[in-house]
């Protein structure tokens, strides 16, 4: 009786992620054909081209605020443990009060001021929606480098579907959260998708999608990747349990595309839907994790 149940509740779960799946690409489609008929610009539809991104670094230079480390340590009350909230690829992230009184997120890492740094920071601050974590600005002193970004007061989604690092249990949201989770996250994706040139997230991930007091879904860390070329920063079970999101051309080509996203967010539909780790073993097999169940099991589930 167990495993039957188990089997039903396994169908039923990978039916409705792949059904949401669906949703998506067909709103992406839909998304994509809208904005493909709007006049770029910077003239070109060549999304190798880097107008559009020069463009929008001398729009932002007044826009991405340099923080003084001594704001910042004073805002994080010099760095304490009280204020450390997580470890992520780019390095430790701290809570933040400013004078002003705004709350922040300031991750921390080692590196040397350079204007690569810089220029990244105006671009990626340029990027404004509501489904965006917003990048407020940088610092580079004393050998390290800073990014200052709105701070999300709802946590992760993944802190409330399994808990943070997958210890604590977390809050259970109710299917209408998890539906306007869903459509938020898509919809943040998809913007940066739309840019021009696009901006590939290049790791989309259940933990880097935020929630506010209205469960508003924001997409963090957009583009941090590209601050740390072939580095990866974090703890090992990090690393392994990340590995998860990457679409097969990534794990072994290392190649990142729009889909390559997309195969993310499948992922995380899957685990938004479940209430479970997708590299956790799937309901009915204890060798297979929950991505490898539903593929294996992709043509009896259709």
């Amino acid at each position: 009786m167990s495993a039957i149940l188990a089997a039903a509740i396994g169908g039923a779960v990978g039916a409705l992620a792949l059904i949401a799946l669906f949703v998506f690409l067909l709103w992406f489609c839909v998304f994509r054909r809208k904005n493909l008929s709007r006049t770029s610009e910077t003239g070109s539809s060549d999304p190798s081209t880097q107008e559009g991104r020069n463009v929008a670094i001398e729009l932002s230079m007044r826009e991405a605020r340099r923080f003084e480390m001594e704001e910042l340590a004073q805002a994080t009350k010099s760095f304490t443990n009280k204020s450390l909230i997580g470890i992520g690829k780019f390095g430790e992230v701290y809570k933040g009060l400013l004078q002003d009184g705004v709350l922040v997120a300031i991750k921390k890492r080692p590196g040397l001021p350079t204007q690569e740094f810089v220029n990244e920071v105006r671009y990626l601050s340029s990027i404004h929606h509501r489904n965006l974590v917003t990048l407020l600005g940088f610092c580079q002193e004393s050998n390290t480098q800073f990014l200052v970004y709105e701070y999300v007061p709802n946590g992760s989604v993944s802190s409330h579907l399994y808990g943070a690092g997958g210890k604590v249990p977390g809050n259970r949201l109710e299917f209408r959260h998890r539906l306007a989770i869903s459509i938020g996250a898509a919809k943040g994706l998809a913007h940066l998708h739309s840019l021009s040139p696009r901006l590939i997230h290049k790791d989309f991930k259940t933990a880097n999608v935020l929630v506010d007091e209205n469960f508003i879904a924001k997409v963090a860390d957009a583009g941090v990747r590209n601050f740390l070329g072939r580095e990866e920063v974090g703890t090992s079970s990090h690393i392994v349990a990340d590995q998860i999101f990457l679409s097969p051309e990534v794990q072994e080509f290392k190649r990142f595309s729009e889909k390559s996203d997309v195969y993310a967010f499948g992922v995380f539909l899957l685990e938004l839907v479940s209430g479970r780790e997708a590299s956790e073993p799937s309901p009915s097999s204890s060798t297979q994790t929950l991505v490898e169940w539903v593929m294996s099991n992709h043509s009896q589930i259709t």
